[in-house]
């Protein structure tokens, strides 16, 4: 472990609170973005669920609760220390594994995809939970052989992450999928991987994908989608009617939107899943570009201060779940709001903290807890003395 300089003596009590400081710059924007994803989901949902006769305002209720559970879970990840953190690694990759099986054999189905589990009065996502195992399993493998990755390693790398991908493939869930191989790519880049092994493997799952469509693995209607992508004016009706929709709303938004709760893209409910896979949809027309481009700025600002968590790091570890978490989010903003904008098929996968979703919310939450508490462990400053790491 790296030594500090001391310039000078500093008290117990003052290097504890040094490294017990929260974040703003991180939980600020966190909040803000769960304020209004609450704001935007009761938007988007109400005028649908008031015209088939529900409550309007069960989904909000709904995501206030998923919002107070992640503030909760945020919190409470953030005091978990990154020593107990490693020795919590496997348990948790394990585990999701465990729910990943229990899927395949209990899973409820819902929109042709079998991805959750039915416990009342909650829908339990193990993917979105599998993000965060995977992180913390990856991590813990690479930061044994941190900058001298031999190829044995990179192949338990991709094993590891291998597992879960392909079952959460076979639900189906095309994007995450997508999610795990992105992450264990910037992963092993971020543990010194050579560009050699980098390339080696980018070429492998290109060949893999590309294989997928050759042999029909792809489900028709995610071909459907890919194809929509590329046109979505041959289908005008079906496949492509959701890139259409969504590209009307956020034209209809301008400069500075429509406001609040108006716009009739989101009061006729044109555009489906609106307040989950969608939901940018309703900011990109309410609030305008630059309501847009302002929610862009702080995940922009919450992934800076990932990477400032991982610089900061005291070991490889930690700084390795710092990346992992920065990566999965960069990947979700970037799929989701790429989606609505016709420069990326769509996969389905939600906005962090604004979507609709439970499972989600609690996956996010715990990630960017956990790396709040290595950041309220990192590395001092010369003169601050020592960090804790229970």
């Amino acid at each position: 472990m790296a030594t500090y300089a001391r310039s000078a003596p500093v008290p117990l009590a003052a290097r504890r609170e040094e490294a017990l400081r929260p974040d703003i710059f991180l939980i600020v924007p966190m909040l803000v973005l769960m304020g209004l994803g609450v704001v935007m989901v009761y938007s988007a949902s109400a005028p649908r669920l008031e015209a088939q006769g529900i409550d309007p305002a069960f989904e909000l209720k709904r995501q206030i609760l998923f919002v107070v559970l992640g503030v909760i879970v945020f919190l409470a990840a953030s005091m978990v220390g990154p020593r107990m953190l490693h020795q919590l690694a496997p348990i948790a990759y394990v585990g999701t594994l465990l729910l990943l099986v229990a899927v395949e054999f209990v899973g409820a189905i819902r929109n042709r995809s079998q991805r959750w589990l039915d416990l009342g009065v909650f829908q339990l996502q193990p993917s979105e939970l599998a993000k965060i195992a995977v992180i913390l399993g990856l991590a813990a493998l690479l930061a044994q052989a941190v900058d001298k990755l031999s190829w044995l390693f990179v192949i338990r790398a991709v094993v590891l992450v291998g597992i879960p991908a392909t079952m959460v493939f076979l639900q189906p869930d095309l994007g995450t999928m997508l999610v795990f191989g992105f992450l264990g790519l910037i992963m092993l880049y971020a543990a010194g991987a050579s560009w050699r092994q980098i390339a080696a493997l980018t070429l492998i799952t290109v060949f893999a994908t590309a294989a997928l469509f050759q042999f029909e693995v792809i489900q028709n209607y995610q071909l459907e989608r890919i194809t929509a992508f590329l046109d979505p004016e041959a289908d005008a009706a079906a496949a492509g009617y959701n890139v259409l929709q969504s590209r009307i709303a956020i034209g209809a938004g301008g400069m500075f939107g429509t406001g609040l709760f108006e716009g009739t893209q989101t009061n006729l409910t044109f555009v489906p899943e609106q307040s989950t896979d969608f939901i940018f949809t309703a900011v990109g027309e309410q609030l305008g570009f630059i309501g847009g481009a302002l929610v862009l700025v702080l995940f922009a600002v919450i992934v800076w201060r990932l990477l400032m968590t991982a610089a900061l790091a005291q070991e490889p570890f930690q700084r390795l779940v710092a990346v992992g978490v920065a990566a999965v989010i960069v990947f979700h903003v970037f799929v989701n709001v790429g989606m609505t904008l016709q420069i990326m098929p769509v996969t389905g996968l939600p906005l962090p903290f604004v979507s609709h979703g439970g499972t989600a919310m609690i996956a996010m939450a715990a990630g960017l807890g956990i790396t709040h508490g290595i950041y309220m462990r990192r590395s001092p400053l010369p003169g601050q003395g020592s960090p804790r790491s229970d």
